[in-house]
């Protein structure tokens, strides 16, 4: 079965989407830019036949579900639009800047059975979800303590970054909605929601740029202490997040792409260690578990409801940024 898939803006991350989509062999893929010039290119890179320059025109033709990869403020308008279409749904990260909206999108998506999703690919790291499993079987006993930290060197791994929308809150920028939204999502997956947080963040060393590349958060998930550090600019491009349980620590290493834990203090480590990650992996991953949604086969990697949950996250931690106190996630 081929799914008609539309992937609406073609930066960076949808360029990628759509690639990705093609690699599956189970999508048929059209896009919609504003931008003539990179639409006409992405068009022609990836042989595309049919190319839009805008979302009327789109959804004036047959489609089975939509890639949304604008920028965060568009991403619940397009999202409606499109569900309203009777279209399934892949949002990119993070969900929104702000709620408003996602109430109608919820009600839309359940009255018409969509499936709908939202990109959080780490949540497909192999070694990661092999970590899950095993805490959720209760092997290590419950959880009671995480630690998240990462780091790596914007410039090199993203050096459009001033003239994206990182280079700008409103649009979805700066290191916690860019970057730790994807840690917070994880630690939501891994220890259940968070209900409140503290944090400190500034801009300390990124060129062109005066939003924060460098965040540290205290957050609470109901029982579990956790906290979450990281920066953009360090030359080590590194992913840690540690699980202390009752019974045993348990880490994931995402840049040796391997989970590991330790059961007796003073013992040795044990791992499980998979085959090195190539740059599209994770999103073909991500692809194929969309489609497979929406065939009736899996659930979505990251729901609407959770995604909802991280992006009502981050905006307490902005709170909490400006304020200086502790603020509740609601």
């Amino acid at each position: 079965m081929r799914h008609r898939v539309l992937v609406i803006g073609v930066g960076s991350i949808g360029e990628r989407h759509a690639r990705c989509f093609q690699t599956t062999g189970r999508a048929e893929i059209s896009i919609c830019e504003t931008n003539d010039a990179l639409r006409q290119r992405i068009a022609a890179d990836y042989n595309v036949q049919n190319a839009y320059a805008s979302l009327e025109a789109a959804l004036a033709d047959a489609h089975d579900a939509v890639v949304i990869c604008t920028p965060a403020p568009l991403h619940i308008p397009m999202a409606q639009q499109c569900a309203e279409a009777g279209l399934h749904l892949l949002i990119e990260k993070p969900l929104a800047v702000a709620p408003t909206g996602v109430d109608a999108l919820r009600e839309t998506v359940a009255q018409r059975g969509l499936a709908c999703a939202v990109a959080y690919v780490t949540r497909m790291h192999p070694a990661l979800s092999a970590m899950k499993r095993a805490i959720d079987s209760g092997r290590f006993g419950e959880p009671v303590q995480l630690v998240a930290c990462g780091g790596q060197h914007f410039p090199k791994y993203r050096p459009a970054y001033r003239e994206i929308y990182y280079a700008d809150h409103a649009q979805g920028g700066g290191a916690i909605q860019d970057a730790l939204t994807h840690t917070l999502n994880v630690g939501q997956w891994m220890v259940g929601k968070v209900g409140r947080v503290a944090a400190d963040a500034a801009h300390q060393v990124l060129e062109g740029v005066a939003v924060e590349d460098t965040a540290h958060v205290l957050a609470r998930h109901g029982q579990v202490l956790a906290s979450y550090c990281l920066n953009q600019y360090q030359a080590a491009n590194e992913n840690t997040i540690t699980v202390v349980c009752q019974g045993a620590t348990v880490r994931y290493e995402g840049h040796r792409t391997r989970w590991r834990w330790l059961v007796e203090p003073d013992g040795e480590w044990e791992e499980e260690v998979f085959p090195a990650l190539q740059r599209d992996d994770l999103f073909v991953a991500q692809a194929n578990g969309f489609l497979d949604v929406i065939e009736g086969k899996a659930s979505p990697h990251c729901s609407l409801e959770e995604g909802l949950a991280t992006l009502q996250t981050v905006l307490a931690i902005q709170r909490a940024v400006a304020t200086g106190q502790w603020e509740s996630v609601h």
